[in-house]
């Protein structure tokens, strides 16, 4: 049994306009089919209710915690990977980078520190390039939460290495950033399919495995339709290769965010709305992982359940 975590940062459950919401808007046939016709948006899968299909389970989550304000990334990803209503301990939601609090409570026991103790085999898919690996010891770039739940549970980070000997994936998922932006020509170029298939195998190698999509995140605040279709376009031909390749009867697949903000252009801040948890795998598998379900706080407590349970 093994559990793929795909993480998409500032992804919310939105509105059918096609004017301000991209989920309404962009071609993602991959997606809906696996919804049986649903999009990823806010009437799919109403409060306290799911959407069951063949093969997936789509809920919202609730991201805001009883708290006041816009829920932020430090404070939300320290959520999921730890179980603790850490905004609500806090008083505030906080963001983008861990503050000294939200950085204590990743250190003091995550996810990933919690499985590496029963034994299982954990990663984190991501390739980090040289930069951002200067930038961390030069003490110009700190760690966001999860790179500093990974680290603080003893995982080492991957790199330009691990990307070329095709152990990990850009964060694009086709490595094209890495020569666009970086400079680095080399790196291999994939269709998206063809990431989408090797996340699939990757994952295979670990009992706990997590990719994190940030691109998301960075779409919603440029406030640019163009070119947040045409992302959400690339990444459900991801999708469409991860579904091909993976094996349902070996485990499931678990997509959610942080926050909201993608689902609304029309505004470059983050939003409230409640966020998404798709489920894939096995039909009985998603609902055992989903029952109780309501906000993020129920993320860890669910995925160690999961490898208690063997399903």
């Amino acid at each position: 049994m093994r559990i793929l975590f795909l993480f998409l940062d500032g992804v919310g459950l939105g509105e059918d306009d096609p004017g301000v919401n991209p989920f309404a808007r962009a071609a993602m046939p991959n997606l809906q089919a696996l919804l049986e016709g649903n999009r990823l948006l806010k009437r799919a899968a109403a409060p306290g209710h799911s959407l069951e299909t063949d093969r997936a389970t789509l809920l919202a989550l609730d991201a805001s915690l009883g708290v006041g304000g816009r829920p932020q990334s430090a404070t939300g990803q320290a959520v999921l990977f730890t179980g603790r209503n850490v905004p609500a301990e806090l008083g505030y939601h906080y963001g983008p980078k861990p503050n000294r609090e939200v950085a204590e409570t990743l250190r003091n026991g995550n996810l990933f520190s919690l499985l590496r103790e029963r034994g299982l085999r954990c990663a984190l898919l991501n390739a980090y390039p040289p930069r951002y690996f200067s930038g961390i010891r030069s003490g110009r770039r700190l760690y966001s939460s999860i790179p500093l739940a990974v680290t603080s549970a003893g995982i080492s980070l991957m790199g330009e290495e691990d990307l070329h000997a095709g152990h990990a994936l850009s964060a694009d998922f086709t490595g094209r950033g890495w020569r666009e932006r970086f400079g680095l020509d080399e790196t291999l170029l994939m269709a998206p399919e063809a990431a989408g298939a090797r996340l699939a195998d990757l994952s295979a190698a670990y009992d706990f495995s997590l990719f994190e999509y940030w691109l998301s995140d960075i779409a919603g605040h440029r406030q640019d339709m163009e070119a947040a279709c045409s992302l959400l376009e690339e990444f459900d031909r991801v999708i469409s290769g991860l579904l091909a390749a993976w094996d349902d009867r070996h485990g499931l697949v678990l997509l959610t965010s942080d926050h909201g903000n993608l689902e609304d252009l029309s505004t470059r801040r983050h939003t409230e709305n409640q966020v998404p948890c798709l489920l894939i795998g096995a039909r009985e598998d998603r609902r055992t992982f989903s029952n109780g379900l309501r906000d993020l706080t129920g993320i860890a407590p669910a995925i160690l359940r999961a490898f208690e349970a063997g399903i």
